[in-house]
């Protein structure tokens, strides 16, 4: 009896040796569409096209091809059901024992910038997502394909047959069903985005049901603990490149997620030193290393274990200073040979090149919650200085609005309740994720004295308002003489009168940057 495999692809990456060895080794006959058959074809191997198994031509510019009995009879068909092998061959139907299928481009369609909706709509695949469940759902008697990098260990299921075949048959059922569903998802994303945008702007383009699928990248060893399993899914790795070191872990890619949103905020030289996901110590100069002394100031024992991110390419003057401190992880644009030279002796040290530049990521951030996920923009913008009001009798000078534009960009990405002490482009004095907001300002207080850093002249930045003047009170008692905050509390009045008795300049900017 012959065997039969149905091969029709868009993605024809390694088919054509595949199909050589499943003729010339394997003895299958070889069944194609379009395009496929016609590359088959031309690399001499014997194929027959599925208008001609089936006796029904392809009609309606190809949408009507595969969708016959003689195909999916021939996938369906229980091989140990007599009753069904008896109504094949009463209907002419060959039985069809592989498949190999991948689908349209949609997703890589709407993608592109410009496409038409009447594009995006013929990239819909019918007949072959209907292909692959109906070989996959008979993966007891049919091999089904729908990734390229499945083929050689296919080749050598087959090869084997018995239980290895069997095995690996029902994990690419499995793929197929992922692949499938991750297939339709992107399809009602694009439609419900459609019918969102020209009415439902306001809302941001949330759609009315929300679908997510995401390929595994990678197995990682454990979550935050050792007790806890963990996976990271999606596309991760096209944004960063690893250089060297021990592979990430849970902990280590929240790091450099945030490091990355947090570094973007810089134009100038800069580096940024995290733990935990907080900023410890940031400056900003006209060459890294200088401001790799004013990062390490801020805190100098809290960077043990800690994330460093550059927005240069990390030489070796800098390679230098950093590398007798215990570091998880170096993110950087790039990485100059002398750098790679004295880095390189650590081999534990994980290096990661940000290849799509710091500050890029997803526009929306989704967090799970009982009962399903929470999805929101994410905090991408500084809100507008032209609006920012000065509400004390004495507003900023150059130095001070300049040290708190920096402070406030810094602010945003520490846990709230936040406060972050600055003088120029160097922070002095981070407070992070207290209960009460005047717990924090006693914390960057007292960080910044553990430094030996002077908050005389310094200003204070607040991520959301000051619910009590006391907040503030610790700010100047320290040695703040200005302060920037969103404003907005019931006590503003109090707050505005301490700054005034106390000679500060404060700026209410209307917008907070909560960050939980």
């Amino acid at each position: 009896m012959a065997k039969f495999a149905l091969l029709s692809v868009s993605d024809k990456r390694g088919l054509a040796e595949f199909a050589e060895a499943l003729v010339r080794e394997l003895g299958f006959t070889l069944l194609s569409t379009g395009g496929t058959a016609r590359m088959l074809g031309e690399r001499g191997l014997p194929v027959t096209e599925v208008g001609a198994h089936t006796g029904f031509p392809e009609i309606m510019e190809g949408r009507v091809k595969t969708l016959h009995p003689k195909i999916h009879g021939g996938l369906l068909c229980r091989r140990d059901s007599p009753e069904h092998l008896a109504q094949a061959a009463e209907n002419a139907i060959e039985l069809i024992d592989l498949v190999v299928v991948n689908l349209y481009p949609f997703e890589e369609t709407v993608a592109r910038p410009g496409v038409s909706f009447a594009e995006a709509i013929e990239n819909i695949d019918i007949g072959g997502p209907s292909m692959l469940r109906s070989a996959a759902k008979n993966h007891a008697s049919v091999t089904v394909v729908c990734d390229p990098a499945d083929y050689p260990g296919v080749l050598s299921a087959l090869r084997q047959g018995g239980e290895a075949l069997s095995a690996l048959r029902r994990t690419l059922a499995l793929k197929v069903f992922q692949r499938t569903s991750t297939y339709d998802g992107a399809i009602a994303r694009y439609l419900a985005e459609q019918e969102a945008a020209p009415d439902l702007e306001a809302l941001s383009g949330f759609p009315g049901r929300l679908e997510l699928s995401y390929k595994k990248a990678q197995p990682l060893r454990y979550g935050e603990n050792p007790h806890q399993k963990a996976a990271l899914y999606g596309s991760f790795h096209d944004h960063y490149e690893q250089l060297q070191g021990k592979e990430l872990s849970y902990n280590n890619i929240l790091d450099i997620t945030s490091a990355t949103y947090l570094i973007g905020e810089f134009e100038r030289p800069t580096v940024a030193i995290l733990k935990h996901t907080n900023p410890c110590g940031l400056g900003s100069a006209e060459t890294l290393a200088e401001a790799w002394e004013k990062a390490y100031a801020t805190d100098r024992q809290a960077p043990f274990g800690g994330i460093i991110i550059v927005n240069r390419t990390l030489d070796g003057a800098l390679a230098a200073l950093i590398a007798d401190i215990f570091t998880e992880v170096i993110i950087a644009p790039r990485f100059s040979d002398e750098a790679l030279a004295v880095l390189g002796r650590k081999k534990n040290l994980r290096l990661m090149i940000a290849k799509e530049g710091q500050g890029a990521g997803a526009l929306q951030e989704v967090r799970s919650v009982v009962g399903g996920v929470l999805v929101q923009d994410r905090d991408r913008t500084l809100g507008d200085r032209a609006a920012f009001r000065v509400v004390t009798q004495r507003a900023p000078s150059d130095l001070e609005w300049s040290a708190m534009i920096f402070g406030w960009k810094v602010c945003k990405h520490v846990k709230s309740n936040a406060i972050v002490y600055c003088r120029g482009e160097q922070t002095l004095g981070i407070g992070a994720g207290q209960m009460a907001r005047v717990d924090s300002s006693r914390i960057a207080v007292w960080k910044a004295g553990e430094a030996g850093l002077d908050l005389r002249g310094s200003v204070v930045v607040s991520e959301a308002l000051f619910p009590f003047p006391d907040g503030l009170i610790a700010a100047a008692d320290a040695g703040a003489t200005a302060a920037i905050q969103p404003g907005g509390s019931v006590r503003d009045a109090e707050v505005i009168a301490a700054a005034d008795a106390r000679g500060m300049a404060m700026v209410f900017t209307g917008q907070r940057h909560f960050r939980h």
